[in-house]
C-alpha cells in the first residue's frame, strides 16, 4: 500500500502543511501530492519534489493518506467526486475545513472512512501550530499516526468534535489576534522612541518568551504577571491604563463575536 499524502486544496493552508511536513522530513517530498487547479501556483512545491496535479481522484487514487483543505463550500461537491475513489480499507481521511461536521463529510463521501478533523493554525508551515484533532472510526494505529503527523508540526489535542469550532477561533483566528497584539506594540515602540525593525524584533520575541514560559512552566498567566508589576511600577501603570481602556474585555469580545460567526454565517 502506498504511504503517499496527497493534500486536496494547495491554498495556503493547505500549502502550510505541506511545506512544515517537508521541514519536518516526516515524508519525502516525493510522497507529498498537492492538488490545485491551476498548478503553476504551486511550483516552488514542485521545486521542492512535491508533486502537484489538478486530479483530484488521481491524487487520491495515488495515497494513503487525504488532507482535505479546501474552502467549506467546495466540500461536498469534492467529496462526492472523490467517494467512489475513497476506501475505508485504504485511505485515511482528515478534514482540516472550519465548520464542517464529520457526520457531514461521511454523508458527502457516501460511506463510513477512519475520518478526522483537525484544526492547525497557518503557524504549520514552521512547525509551530496549535492544532486541535477529533476522530471517528480510527483503530489506535490510525488514531496515533495522525497525532504523529501534526506533533511534528507543533503541538496536538484531542478534543470533542462540539469545541471544533471554538478551537477554530481560539487556536486559529488566534494567530490573527497575537499579530495584532505585536503589531500594536510595535506601533507603540516606534512611539517611544524605536526604529521600525528593533521594534518589531523586541516586540515578537517578548511575546514569544511570554508564550514559552507559560507552555514550559504549566503556569497561569497571572502568576508569571506579578513577577513585573512591581508596586507604582511601570508596568502596573501601563497594565490599568491598558484595562480602563478595555483591553480584556475588547479581546474576550472579539473571541465571541468570531466564534459567533461561525454559527451563523
Amino acid at each position: 500500500m502506498s504511504n503517499k499524502l496527497a493534500i486536496i486544496g494547495g491554498g495556503n493552508l493547505g500549502r502550510a502543511i505541506a511545506e512544515g511536513l517537508i521541514k519536518s522530513r516526516f515524508l519525502p517530498a516525493g510522497d507529498i501530492i498537492v492538488t490545485r487547479r491551476n498548478t503553476a501556483l504551486l511550483e516552488d512545491l514542485a521545486a521542492q519534489g512535491v508533486v502537484v496535479m489538478s486530479d483530484n481522484v488521481e491524487a487520491v487514487r495515488q495515497a494513503r493518506t487525504v488532507i482535505l483543505a479546501v474552502k467549506p463550500f467546495n466540500v461536498r461537491d469534492i467529496l462526492r467526486e472523490l467517494g467512489p475513489t475513497l476506501s475505508a480499507q485504504q485511505h485515511l481521511l482528515i478534514s482540516v475545513v472550519t465548520g464542517v461536521w464529520m457526520d457531514e463529510l461521511e454523508q458527502a463521501a457516501g460511506k463510513t472512512l477512519p475520518l478526522f478533523r483537525a484544526m492547525p493554525n497557518t503557524a504549520i508551515a514552521i512547525q509551530e501550530s496549535m492544532t486541535c484533532l477529533s476522530h471517528v472510526h480510527a483503530s489506535s494505529e490510525q488514531v496515533a499516526f495522525v497525532q504523529q503527523l501534526f506533533d511534528t508540526l507543533g503541538r496536538t489535542v484531542t478534543i470533542d468534535e462540539k469545541l471544533m469550532d471554538a478551537s477554530t477561533v481560539l487556536g486559529a483566528c488566534g494567530i490573527a489576534y497575537a499579530l495584532r497584539f505585536i503589531r500594536a506594540n510595535i506601533q507603540g515602540g516606534i512611539e517611544i522612541g524605536f526604529d521600525a525593525k528593533t521594534a518589531s524584533l523586541i516586540a515578537a520575541q517578548t511575546v514569544k518568551g511570554a508564550a514559552e514560559l507559560l507552555i514550559r512552566t504549566g503556569r497561569h498567566p497571572e502568576q508569571e504577571i506579578d513577577k513585573v508589576t512591581t508596586p507604582k511600577g511601570c508596568t502596573i501603570a501601563g497594565l490599568n491604563e491598558m484595562e480602563h481602556q478595555g483591553f480584556s474585555s475588547s479581546l474576550i469580545k472579539g473571541i465571541v463575536a468570531s466564534y459567533d460567526k461561525i454559527l451563523k454565517p
